[in-house]
């Protein structure tokens, strides 16, 4: 028997590819790396020096006069116990009523009105879109103006409440938390000494449970106002790249509009939500130019943000260094409640004895 040997053919190596494809990606991204190092990455680690230096803000952070002083800065907003730490802790659960208010509201009505303006029947559906849309596009600085003549004294907002008989507040001048308010309407005025003693972050646990004020009502409704129409377009385009066939089967088997929209549509937009309830997050907590434009804190701290905050020791106060650790803080705090939230979102895998019993049980009903 006589073997024959087919010669070998010269071939490129998958790895010479890859090291090729490699390095024409990193030449097309060199540009956008270099752009983000210099205007990103460099001032990030600048400020991140500052944050833990006494620098003042006359010169170089990194001048020989420039002395690290630790985690002094961080200490004294956390655990210092004077008013840096009172006005932190008041940033915070401003905030975070903000937060808690606005991401869940913002994120309904944006889903709601996506379902309005998908639906087939509805005529000038681009109209809506449009209409919905355009104050998210509108400056917020002008938005924001426009909401000191409605909700003064004497503005629209009062004026229409007045109509079925409601005495309008002084909106931006009250500083009152609207859960002290309902409360002291039922006739209790005041919190049990457990939460008006014990204190965290410098303020007492009755303040931090006394809700937004009545100022920072305002902006909720300001920020929900804004920001709906633009989660609106992401839900649009979720809804129209969903597949009907499993909602058609769903109505063939007797499901109504509310169980369809439950049991098959919402769950189909489980990555679109995370989106939207991401960047809403991300949005709420570094609220600024609302604050700044409007009420910078006033009346009484009830409108104080940390970033507002943080603008304020840096520019304001020349504490850069405090100014720098707010901002790393409210990051960490960002960072923690999106992983937070992606764990509760993210799909949970289907149990392996589940998998193998519907592998192993045959399917119900007869054959066709």
């Amino acid at each position: 028997m006589v073997s024959t040997s087919t010669p070998s053919r010269p071939r490129t190596t998958r790895s010479g590819v890859r090291s090729g494809q490699a390095l024409s990606g990193w030449l097309f991204t060199a540009p956008v790396v270099v752009l983000l190092g210099l205007f990103l990455g460099i001032p990030v680690l600048m400020a991140l020096w500052v944050s833990v230096s006494d620098w003042t803000g006359r010169g170089s952070p990194f001048s020989s006069g420039v002395e690290f002083v630790g985690w002094k800065n961080y200490s004294d907003l956390l655990t210092g116990g004077g008013l840096a730490t009172q006005d932190f802790g008041t940033s915070l659960r401003n905030n975070a009523w903000y937060v808690l208010l606005v991401v869940p509201t913002q994120t309904a009505v944006s889903l709601g009105l996506a379902v309005l303006v998908n639906r087939a029947a509805l005529r000038g559906r681009g109209f809506f879109r449009t209409a919905f849309y355009f104050p998210s596009v509108t400056s917020s600085v002008a938005i924001t103006v426009l909401w000191l003549f409605l909700f003064s004294a004497s503005g629209a907002v009062n004026r229409v409440l007045s109509w079925v008989g409601l005495n309008g507040p002084n909106w931006f001048n009250d500083p009152t938390g609207v859960v002290h308010a309902l409360l002291g309407a039922v006739g209790l005025g005041s919190g049990p000494s457990g939460l008006t003693e014990n204190r965290f972050l410098g303020v007492s646990w009755w303040d931090w449970l006394g809700g937004p004020s009545v100022a920072m009502s305002a902006f909720i409704i300001m920020a929900v106002f804004t920001t709906s129409g633009t989660f609106m377009l992401l839900f649009v385009a979720a809804l129209q790249n969903l597949s009907g066939e499993v909602a058609e089967a769903a109505v063939m088997d007797g499901a109504n509009g509310w169980q369809r929209f439950w049991r098959i549509t919402l769950p189909q937009l489980r990555p679109t939500l995370f989106t939207v309830l991401t960047l809403g997050l991300i949005g709420a907590w570094q609220v600024f130019d609302q604050i700044y434009t409007g009420t910078q804190g006033a009346p009484g701290k009830t409108t104080l943000t940390p970033a507002y905050l943080s603008y304020q020791s840096s520019f304001v106060n020349q504490e850069w260094g405090q100014g720098a650790a707010i901002a790393f803080i409210l990051f960490v705090i960002i960072v923690a409640l999106t992983l937070f939230q992606r764990a509760l979102l993210r799909e949970r895998d289907v149990p392996v004895r589940r998998r193998r019993a519907a592998a192993v049980l045959p399917p119900t009903g007869g054959s066709r």
